[in-house]
């Protein structure tokens, strides 16, 4: 499609630009840690969802707060995937990278396939940046770009001459080359202007000369784009075809602070957050305690220790406790899990998995913390287990983690991780009639009558169909009962040492884990095959992906993802047993293929990768082809 651009047909007009239109791209914007990148690609990421794109994206950066500036361990990078169809992943591999340095090329470049775009910001390519990335010589001279569209570009100068008005120093000025960057995308993949020069000015209501200054940066790269001839062609990517409703971008964290709200709204319960801020799970504190307005509470601990305990003491005042976490986090809380396991009070552990041990790699992502939720405790303590499997899911898992931990009075854990925390796309806004009714009923007079006939409230004195025990709230006259780590005695919540009774109250306890209602897991196996492939949390976007090109070039492969690990849905065994061959990709060492075969025994096949980052749907799918067709 040829388009020309003019005051009127008698002008004399430039040459006209190609506009070509894509199904779908891959962008990677890649610089310094403080070169603005996370910024950049979430300014893209809002505009491309407000044009109507799908998307998925990917936010990689260094764990340091300010990562050494031109070295390869110092490159934060912003990956988006969008496209005119339904997508799942952020994509393996970029069609266009942003350069802002030789560290973020080197780091970056093996990412891509040839033929690939490349912008790179030739200002940094200095010998000393150069040195600092390890280049011997200069890659935009040696030819070793060639098999790449390299488009030279000065970010920093072109920056600096467009704000030459607005009395900046070329040191403040280079500062806004990001904007520069973003306004060259914004015109080369036509997305729209408005929502980003509105968000700069509220971003710098305080400082309208820095906002300005943003704004005309952002403004001198579209306009480059749009008169400079090195860029012949822009794209077009076509909104995609939703279910009706109304949609905003969201990350997982975000998603999750909105379900907790939800979810304490449903109950009609306070919502309390004691927490200890940790990678990647602060920003669900943050977001939290902007809502004070419906009734959120939240506690910075001085620990994690401290802050779960505060969740708990929550808990047994009568609000929904909830305490935020990541793995190191989760070791230290699992005292007092075990002891909100003893006193049978509904608790959310939310834990953002990360990679580890130890502090580990605090910014990239992994899902080994599954063992550790299931056994991670002293003595037996059965803790329900749930896992979302996308940013947006993120909102119905923290219902229904809330769901559980009310209705069968236990704690609950949550286990997401930093691919879906920081990851985002695009969510539909539920109606209030689409959320549960999660309200619960407290404890209201005496429960239980003694052989004397007297009536008394007994404490755990058990809901014959959950097994769960009446929430009385502290102060409800004639309710006091003692609470407390010590073993109680079945029904009045006594002190007890008996042997029998120990053995029928952690045999009971773990029957009200065993029994907890969860759907059936479903199967999509549409061509009767005899491979399965089985995952959980955030692999199922690289694992549908990778389903999807395998059935596409003709295989025959079924899939079914879990959200329930403890307990697993009923009819799991089952399911295992109709299929010859069962694959389970994890980001751990085999943790779940580990559960099936010692609870189904059933030979799952592990494919596992701990290198921080999410499977790649290529790769996996020629894993997966190899075993369809092993003998």
């Amino acid at each position: 499609m040829l388009v020309q651009t003019g005051p009127s047909a008698d002008a004399e007009v430039p040459p006209a630009k190609e506009i070509r239109r894509l199904e779908r791209v891959v962008i990677r914007f890649a610089g310094d840690s403080g070169d603005g990148m996370q910024l950049t690609g979430d300014r893209f990421t809002s505009e491309t969802a407000s044009f109507g794109n799908d998307l998925s994206t990917l936010p990689n950066f260094p764990a340091e707060i300010r990562a050494p500036a031109g070295t390869l361990p110092g490159v934060s990078s912003f990956q988006l995937h969008f496209a005119d169809h339904d997508i799942l992943t952020p994509g393996d591999a970029p069609d266009v990278l942003v350069a802002m340095n030789p560290a973020a090329l080197k780091a970056n470049l093996q990412d891509l396939p040839r033929g690939a775009e490349l912008i790179i910001n030739t200002d940094e390519f200095t010998e000393r940046a150069l040195a600092k990335a390890g280049y011997p010589a200069n890659p935009l001279a040696d030819g070793s770009l060639d098999g790449y569209s390299v488009h030279p570009v000065a970010l920093g100068t072109l920056t600096v001459e467009a704000l030459k008005a607005h009395g900046l120093s070329r040191k403040d000025g280079d500062r806004s080359k990001n904007m520069f960057a973003l306004g060259l995308l914004s015109w080369m993949y036509h997305r729209p202007t408005e929502g980003t020069e509105r968000f700069l000015r509220a971003k710098f209501a305080k400082k309208p000369d820095i906002a300005e200054a943003n704004i005309a940066a952002f403004r001198a790269g579209w306009n480059f784009g749009e008169t400079t001839e090195d860029f012949a062609v822009s794209y077009e990517i076509a909104p995609a075809t939703f279910t009706p409703g109304t949609y905003r971008s969201i990350s997982g964290n975000l998603a999750l602070a909105y379900g907790l709200v939800a979810a304490s709204r449903q109950a009609d319960l306070p919502l309390f957050l004691g927490s200890y801020p940790i990678t990647p799970a602060s920003d669900i504190l943050h977001e939290l305690s902007r809502h004070k307005n419906f009734g959120v509470r939240t506690f910075q601990a001085e620990d994690e220790i401290a802050g779960i305990g505060a969740a708990l003491g929550a808990a047994f005042g009568g609000a929904l406790g909830v305490t935020t976490t990541s793995g190191p986090g989760v070791a230290l809380k699992s005292e007092t899990i075990g002891l909100a396991v003893s006193l049978e009070l509904p608790l959310l552990i939310i834990d953002i998995q990360r990679g580890g041990p130890s502090t580990g790699l605090p910014t990239k992502t992994e899902q080994a913390d599954l063992l550790q939720a299931m056994f991670g405790r002293n003595g037996e303590a059965p803790v329900p287990v749930v896992a979302p499997c996308t940013p947006a899911d993120c909102f119905d898992a923290a219902l229904e983690a809330a769901r559980i931990a009310l209705a069968y009075r236990t704690p609950v854990m949550l286990l997401s991780d930093g691919y879906l925390a920081n990851g985002s796309e695009p969510w539909r806004i539920p109606e209030l009639d689409e959320l549960p009714d999660l309200r619960v009923q407290f404890a209201q007079g005496p429960n239980h009558t003694l052989a004397d006939g007297s009536e008394v409230f007994w404490p755990y004195k058990r809901d014959p169909q959950t097994l769960a025990r009446p929430w009385a709230v502290p102060g409800t006259p004639g309710l006091e009962h003692r609470i407390g780590g010590i073993e109680k005695q079945d029904g009045s919540g006594n002190i007890s040492y008996d042997p029998a009774n120990h053995d029928f109250m952690v045999r009971t306890r773990q029957a009200k884990i065993d029994g907890i209602a969860v759907p059936d897991v479903e199967v999509d196996d549409p061509h009767g095959a005899s491979t399965l492939v089985l995952g959980w949390g955030s692999t199922y976007g690289p694992i549908t992906a990778a389903v999807r090109r395998l059935r596409t070039a003709g295989e025959s492969i079924a899939q079914a993802h879990l959200r329930h690990l403890n307990p697993f849905p009923r009819n799991l065994g089952e399911i295992l047993a109709g299929y010859e061959r069962v694959v389970v990709p994890e980001m751990n060492l085999g943790q779940l293929a580990t559960l099936i075969r010692a609870r189904y025994l059933v030979d799952a096949q592990s494919h596992t990768q701990v290198n921080g980052m999410p499977f790649k749907a290529e790769q996996l799918a020629d894993v997966l082809k190899e075993v369809i067709h092993a003998d």
